[in-house]
């Protein structure tokens, strides 16, 4: 969008205002909205006009009994004031994304100001793709900018179908879009060395596609979590009651046998911190990983894996961190997710490049203050997943693909 002329246009930006909001309907983390400013400010700054487009939970989904949709749940028009303020602009509102009341407000907005439409997940069109309700959208501006990596991974109407209804030289990148695929990219496709990638989470299975990617771009890999449960066990190891998936031990067995055979050093946790029962006041004890007793499960990693993490951490120079150590939600077992995220801060300041991707990753990070510490913060947990696992997201091939299709 660098590239674009905005003056006198009317632009259409589909944002990730997907934010949380309390009983009162008050936002409770503008992180989203603040995300998509400086997009907003270039194109207001050079005499444009944003229409911004983006959806707020799944209200299809949760209908009332009687079938109707709780509008006032999951209208946008709850954001409008707060967006006035972060913005400074004017903004108006449209009660649908689509038809004759956007058709209007659309027309009738001047350089300079906002129009938010109404949420475009109140159409059933827009989760299918319906390239009828993609050509409507597409009628209410002069240029098309993607600025929602949040959604990427979605073949939605207003995400990726919208692209093909304007030519090549007026679609573009968001500044927050361009960021998040530039990161990637200097991640996974041309990272200083070495690189080392530390995945997290509960399930071997959420990672399977990921963690057989990174092992052919990875000097190290670090796995955590519930996941390397599986992995301890797989090799012989006692677990007791800890997390695991039998139907992927097989599995486990060939990522460690890969990652020996391309030579990359592949570390799960020595001991584990351990508790009797899933409870943030259970009884806790450390004990090497492949020696946990029935009846205990692992729910963090112990000093050891700590000093083990950091250590390779700190030799990197490029960090790739995707998922938990622990039970992060509880307090008593996220001493090992949040040693993590100190040591990528300190190898940040020591010149390393550190991208992180997923929700409790972001969240330690966040908590700990410790986000203006690491290189980047990735705004997508599951488009970034699907990028790092090496898929092609139609939000991200629809702009830049020449060969979309054909309009109806």
């Amino acid at each position: 969008m660098k590239n674009l002329s905005f003056h006198g246009k009317k632009v259409l930006v589909r944002v990730d205002f997907n934010v949380p909001l309390d009983a009162n309907h008050r936002i409770t983390d503008d992180t989203r909205m603040r995300a998509a400013l400086p997009t907003i400010r270039m194109i207001l700054d050079q005499g444009g006009a944003v229409i911004l487009m983006s959806h707020l939970g799944r209200p299809l989904k949760k209908k009332r009994p009687d079938g109707t949709l709780d509008v006032e749940a999951f209208t946008l028009r709850h954001l409008v004031e707060h967006l006035m303020e972060i913005t400074r602009a004017s903004v108006h509102f449209a009660d649908d994304c689509i038809g004759t009341t956007a058709a209007s407000a659309a027309q009738a907005l001047l350089p300079g100001e906002i129009l938010l439409l109404e949420n475009t997940r109140f159409h059933e069109g827009e989760e299918k793709g319906d390239p009828a309700m993609a050509k409507a959208l597409a009628s209410l501006g002069d240029i098309y900018i993607n600025d929602a990596f949040g959604t990427a991974h979605r073949a939605h109407a207003s995400t990726a179908i919208i692209a093909s209804y304007f030519p090549p030289e007026n679609r573009a990148f968001g500044l927050l879009m361009d960021a998040e695929l530039a990161n990637a990219a200097r991640t996974m496709d041309h990272p200083e060395r070495p690189l080392v990638a530390i995945v997290g989470g509960a399930k071997v299975s959420d990672k399977i596609l990921l963690l057989e990617n990174l092992l052919e771009k990875v000097d190290g890999l670090i796995v955590g979590g519930g996941m390397a449960y599986t992995f301890i066990k797989a090799q012989g190891g006692s677990i007791g009651q800890s997390l695991v998936e039998d139907d992927l031990l097989d599995l486990a067995r060939q990522l460690i046998e890969k990652a020996r055979a391309k030579h990359v050093r592949f570390l799960l946790p020595p001991d584990s911190l351990i508790a009797d029962r899933f409870a943030p006041d259970a009884e806790t004890r450390i004990v090497p990983t492949a020696e946990i007793p029935d009846g205990w499960m692992g729910l963090d990693i112990g000093p050891e894996a700590i000093a083990s993490f950091r250590a390779m951490i700190l030799e990197a120079r490029t960090i790739l961190w995707n998922g938990p150590m622990g039970v992060f939600e509880m307090p008593a077992f996220a001493t090992g997710t949040l040693q993590v995220a100190q040591a990528l801060a300190e190898a940040t300041a020591g010149g390393a490049f550190s991208l992180v991707g997923g929700g409790d990753s972001v969240t330690a990070v966040n908590q700990m203050g410790l986000a203006d510490q690491v290189s980047f913060v990735s705004t997508g947990g599951g488009a970034m997943l699907e990028l790092l696992e090496g898929k092609t997201l139609p939000g991200v091939a629809a702009i830049r693909d020449q060969d979309l299709p054909a309009k109806d």
